[in-house]
This record gives structure tokens, C-alpha cells and sequence, in this order.
């Protein structure tokens, strides 16, 4: 008996049981569907995130502080922008930052990122102007009341109208509208587009007071320096802001370059944990098949008497089962790689998947795989049956 032959005979076996053969190709779908769109929602994740920072620039460097001591001051921000002490940095941006409700001609939008900072921070923070113009160092030396909005707050204030020179109410104070930036992709982790920035002194006048900043922006000359810049920024910030008598810093530096590192390894680290949970239903689905397989075997037990009977060898009988659960999980591997293709067409949990082709590789061979391991069991059953014995078998 050909090989042919073999796949014909598996092929009429599964037909007569179409729905127990759908339901199991189904699990097997579901399976491998799962792997792979986990797979891509963890990558699509970790794309966004990744780019958010990317977005930030890997030469920059954020100051907090740790509430021990003294907060961020105008002060200290001034301290930091040191041509002798630290002549890596290439700009400081101090910056306050809060939350506030613009108002247009009776429309409200809840800006959830109102910055008051300097001319410098749009350049460091990668933030071009699409339209319009930036505030400028006199605007903010004259405490002026400029704004420039972002993409979100644009379109839901001015809905056809060209926001550049109209005036909005802010903490009952009124602003002009000089700029807007530019669009930022959205990841689904926050809307980077709801956004307002004004000079800090005009935002310190209306929003927020003078007190403490919220951090400051430090810029590096190049991308190289920046280890040797948060060294050269760290020994200003210690006598600026001295340690607390039990020894903890009043500040802590964040690195983009060393942020964006350590999520890259965290990426990777949850896609691998989202492939292995999704992994368990591919193996249910190998499980399926044993089930079935069995099932099929008892059921033609006289069937394959007879076969043995006329001088059908054991390999013949082997291959013929083996062959019908590999058709089983190949189909199911197919089809659930299209269903995976479709749906990550879609965003999931405000995520937009990225398939990995290698995730699409690994879960079809690993389902070809399941369908010889799984359907082993039963092959070789059927193959050590004795004629005679299944003749018998009622």
C-alpha cells in the first residue's frame, strides 16, 4: 500500500466523523490561535512602550524627587545648567505639570498633561511644532499666556476651526493659542496628544503656585555622555539637595537610555510568560486528539482485524492513524494561524498586536508535532492489535 493510499483511507476515516473531527480541530485552532496573538499582543505592548521612550530620547535624563528633604526648585534647575560643573548638558528644562479643563467658547476638555516649562523642553522632549510656533525665552522671562496644545485637544476644541491665535480659558485665565504639535502614535497606553505646554512662569502664576516642580528635563550633548552627564548632574544635585539625616537621596535620576533597557529585557520576558500560558491550550488540544484517536480505534477495532486479516502490515495500520491525528493538528494549526492573522488586525486591551513570524513558525510545527506525538499512542495501539483478537472484538 502506497502512500496515497494511506493519506485516502486517513482522510475517509476523519469524514465519518466530521463533527467529533471538527471539535477537535477546533482545539487545536484555538490553540494555536492563542499563542500566536499572546505572543503579538505582548510584542505589539512592548513596541508601544518602547516607543514612548524612543520617543523621549535616549540622551535625556529626568530628575525627581524622593519627598525626602527639599523638593525641585527653579534653584536647583538653575544649578544644573553648570557650563564648568557639567558641560555634557546641552539644555535643563524645568518642569510643573498638572492636570486643568480648557474652555472654548463654551466646550471643556480635560487636558490630563498640562506642562509649564521652558522653550528648551520641546527640543528635548522631541516634541515638534506642526502648526504655529513655540512660546519663546521672552515668553516665559514676561510670564505670558501662551499655550501650545497638542493633537487631541485640538481636534476636540476646534473641530474645524485653526486653533493658532484663538484665545482659551485656563483656570479662569485666559491664554492664546501659538502652536501645535506635532501627532504622536498612539500605543495605547495613554494619549500622548492630550497635552497643553505653556511658559512655567505663566503656569506657576495661574495652576500651580510657586513651590516644588514636578522634575526636570536634562538634556545631554550626545547620547554617548549620558552616563558621564547623570554623574556630572548627580554631584550638583547632592550639594543642592543634601541626603536626609538617615542617609536617602532627596533625588533620583531617570536614564532613558537605561529605562529603555531594562523594558526591552521586560518585554521579553512577559512575551515569553504569555506564550507559555497559551501554550497549555495548544496542549489541551493535543490532548483532544489523543481522546479522539482512541475513540476511533476501539470503535474500528473489527476494521482493523479485517485489514490485518487480508495481509495489511502493522506499518500499513500505523501510518494510516498516525496520518489521520497529524491531518487533525495541521488543519488546526492552519486554520488558527489565519484566525490569529485576522484578529491581530484588531486592537486587544487597547493594544495593537505585531505578529512575530517566528511565534506563526513555532506554533505550526509545534502543532504538526502534537498531532505525531499525541496520535502515537493510539497509531500504535491500533497497530499491535492481533487479528485474531480484533476479529473477535465486539
Amino acid at each position: 500500500m502506497n502512500v496515497s493510499e494511506i493519506v485516502r483511507r486517513a482522510l475517509r476515516g476523519l469524514s465519518a466523523n466530521k463533527l467529533r473531527s471538527a471539535l477537535t480541530v477546533l482545539g487545536v485552532l484555538i490553540g494555536v490561535a492563542a499563542v500566536i496573538l499572546l505572543v503579538a499582543v505582548g510584542n505589539g505592548s512592548a513596541r508601544a512602550i518602547t516607543g514612548r521612550i524612543s520617543a523621549l530620547g535616549t540622551d535625556t535624563l529626568t530628575v525627581l524627587s524622593t519627598s525626602r528633604g527639599g523638593g525641585l526648585t527653579t534653584k536647583v534647575a538653575d544649578a544644573l545648567d553648570d557650563p564648568v560643573l557639567a558641560p555634557g548638558v546641552r539644555s535643563v528644562s524645568p518642569v510643573a505639570s498638572t492636570s486643568a479643563t480648557i474652555t472654548y467658547q463654551g466646550g471643556g476638555h480635560d487636558v490630563t498633561s498640562f506642562v509649564g516649562s521652558t522653550p528648551d523642553w520641546f527640543g528635548a522632549s522631541n516634541f515638534p511644532i506642526a502648526t504655529g510656533a513655540r512660546f519663546t525665552q521672552d515668553d516665559q522671562a514676561q510670564a505670558r499666556r501662551v499655550v501650545v496644545i497638542g493633537q487631541t485637544v485640538a481636534e476636540e476644541l476646534f473641530s474645524g476651526v485653526d486653533p493658532v491665535g484663538e484665545q482659551v480659558t485656563v483656570g479662569g485665565a485666559l491664554f492664546t493659542v501659538v502652536g501645535v504639535l506635532n501627532r504622536r502614535t498612539s500605543s495605547g497606553l495613554g494619549d500622548a496628544d492630550d497635552i497643553a505646554v505653556a511658559p512655567l512662569s505663566a503656569v506657576q502664576q495661574v495652576l500651580t503656585g510657586y513651590g516644588d516642580l514636578s522634575s526636570i528635563l536634562v538634556e545631554a550633548r550626545d547620547s554617548d555622555q549620558v552616563d558621564a552627564v547623570q554623574g556630572q548632574i548627580a554631584t550638583i544635585l547632592d550639594h543642592e539637595m543634601p541626603a536626609s539625616g538617615d542617609g536617602t537621596a532627596a533625588y533620583r535620576i531617570q536614564n532613558a537610555a537605561q529605562l529603555l533597557e531594562t523594558q526591552t529585557e521586560t518585554a521579553r520576558t512577559l512575551t515569553t510568560l504569555l506564550g507559555a500560558v497559551a501554550a497549555i491550550s495548544l496542549l489541551v488540544g493535543g490532548i483532544g486528539i489523543t481522546n479522539i484517536m482512541l475513540v476511533t480505534v476501539t470503535e474500528r477495532t473489527r476494521e482493523i482485524g479485517i485489514r490485518r486479516a487480508l495481509g495489511a502490515p502493522r506499518r500499513a495500520v500505523l501510518g494510516q492513524f498516525l496520518i489521520e491525528a497529524t491531518l487533525l493538528s495541521v488543519i488546526g494549526g492552519g486554520l488558527g494561524v489565519a484566525a490569529a492573522l485576522i484578529g491581530s488586525r484588531f486592537r486587544i486591551v487597547g493594544v495593537q498586536p505585531v505578529v512575530v513570524p517566528s511565534s506563526v513558525a513555532l506554533a505550526l510545527a509545534v502543532s504538526v508535532l502534537i498531532g505525531l506525538f499525541f496520535g502515537g499512542l493510539p497509531a500504535a495501539r491500533a497497530a499491535r492489535l492481533r487479528p485474531i483478537d480484533a476479529l473477535r472484538y465486539e
